[in-house]
């Protein structure tokens, strides 16, 4: 199979990673890519990945350069290209895609549609308003005490999300978004939903159109600096399998989330077809969802594909497909654990192109994988390119023997600015 990968972090170079590992896979590119990307080559015929300097969201001519190599299966990463509705395009000119159509995607590029759907299907989630009113939304905020999550409800790179703990800064909020309009076309409506309390965890359940099934639980780290402190960011590690949920519990998540979803769906003539992906707050009332994304969490793909057994090819065909009962996902016992490599002054502003050494040593250590993120190649060095630059990827017998590792691999990466948390995994340990 000739498979292209869309996308330029280090969740897809996680499944670029993992795709190469198929005896399925005779050719393989990514569109952007990256320096990480690049360099990763097929386990069936040792073929180099290509980089296909694409952006992500130019869907014509991402079909034009699919149509062109007859690629045989199109992997979507991130959410921009969901939500543009690249699915629907490929599917328009029948070229096979594996992800959620535009319709389905609006679960994450729209927090008031997700919020709304909610609420029609019983699906546990936190008491919400949708607004455009900077006044009436600040009147709602108030009746919550000022503790709430003040959202912008269209896609914001997974930092549209501002938490309040009272009306001065509930007020400070809603400013942000509405007024100052610091996320852009993303903020003309804000969800406030109320601040729910507990243990958050990642869920990913694998869809079909008409069934599901669950991952692992996972826990992102989504606050800059230890001890959840800091500003929102993309994700600064995660960790599998969370200790928070038992077997049984996963169940008993999937009776009161995964269900009623399925079934609101099918009310609603929504085929969904990829990854759901739902932040779950375990509150003493039960789990409650506090949002959904229509794709591969990242860091979490980091973690679960390095756990998953399974030929991730026949896994994704079968959901392509809607033949997902008939596959059985599996699970490696052991743990997951991935550290986030930052440049100095993310979530902020930061420089781009510091050189990274200490790369060749992390490859030649066991049970270690560096995912690319934001990286780059110049003047024949690998160098950072973003705010996120790298997953420093461990795994182990437990968690403490994973969580060691990965940071024993961290250490070893230099580059200036770079800063990580060191709490990732503590909350399990």
């Amino acid at each position: 199979m000739k498979i292209l990968v869309i996308g330029s972090g280090g969740r897809e170079h996680a499944l670029v990673w993992k795709l190469g590992r198929s005896p399925h896979v005779s050719s393989l590119a990514c569109a952007p890519g990256n320096a990480g990307i690049a360099q990763e080559r097929l386990r069936s015929n040792g073929a180099a990945v290509g980089c296909v300097p694409i952006p992500a969201e130019d869907l014509r001519q991402l079909l034009d350069y699919a149509r062109s190599q007859k690629i045989d299966l199109t992997v979507v990463g991130p959410d921009n290209p969901l939500a543009l509705g690249i699915v629907d395009l490929f599917q328009k000119h029948g070229l096979p895609i594996w992800g959620p159509n535009q319709r389905a995607a609006q679960f994450e590029s729209s927090k008031a549609f997700s919020q709304d759907f909610m609420e029609r299907h019983g699906i546990p989630t936190a008491r919400a308003g949708t607004f455009q009113n900077p006044e009436t939304a600040k009147e709602f905020a108030r009746s919550l005490g000022g503790r709430c999550a003040v959202k912008a409800d269209g896609l914001a790179l997974g930092k549209g999300v501002l938490l309040a703990t009272d009306p001065a800064e509930s007020d400070a909020a809603i400013d942000e978004i509405l007024v100052r309009q610091t996320f852009g076309a993303a903020g003309r409506r804000v969800v406030i939903q109320e601040l729910l309390t507990g243990m958050e965890i990642s869920l990913h359940a694998l869809c079909d159109g008409a069934t599901g099934q669950w991952f692992p639980a996972s826990q992102d780290h989504k606050r800059a600096l230890d001890g959840d402190q800091g500003l929102n960011t993309g994700g600064m590690g995660t960790y599998s399998p969370a200790p928070f949920l038992s077997d049984a519990e996963l169940a008993s998540v999937g009776a009161s989330i995964l269900t009623p979803w399925l079934k609101g769906c099918a009310q609603e003539g929504i085929d969904f077809r990829g990854i759901l992906y739902p932040g779950v707050m375990l509150t003493e009332q039960g789990p409650k969802v506090l949002e959904f994304n229509a794709r591969f969490g990242d860091p979490e793909t980091q973690v679960y594909l390095t756990r998953m057994e399974n030929d991730l090819v026949e896994v994704l065909e079968a959901s392509r497909r809607g033949t997902l009962p008939q596959v059985q996902l599996k699970w490696s016992p052991q743990a997951s654990v991935c550290v986030v490599l930052a440049s100095g002054g993310y979530p902020g502003a930061y420089a781009k192109g510091k050189p990274i050494d200490g790369l060749p040593e992390c490859d030649a250590m066991e049970h270690v994988k560096v995912f690319h993120a934001g990286t780059a190649m110049s003047e024949g060095r690998v160098v950072t390119n973003g705010g996120r630059v790298l997953g420093v990827t461990a795994w182990g017998r437990d968690l403490q023997t994973a969580r060691d590792l990965a940071y024993a691999a961290a250490d070893r990466i230099r580059f200036e600015g770079k800063h990580c948390r060191r709490d990732i995994a503590a909350k399990a340990l």
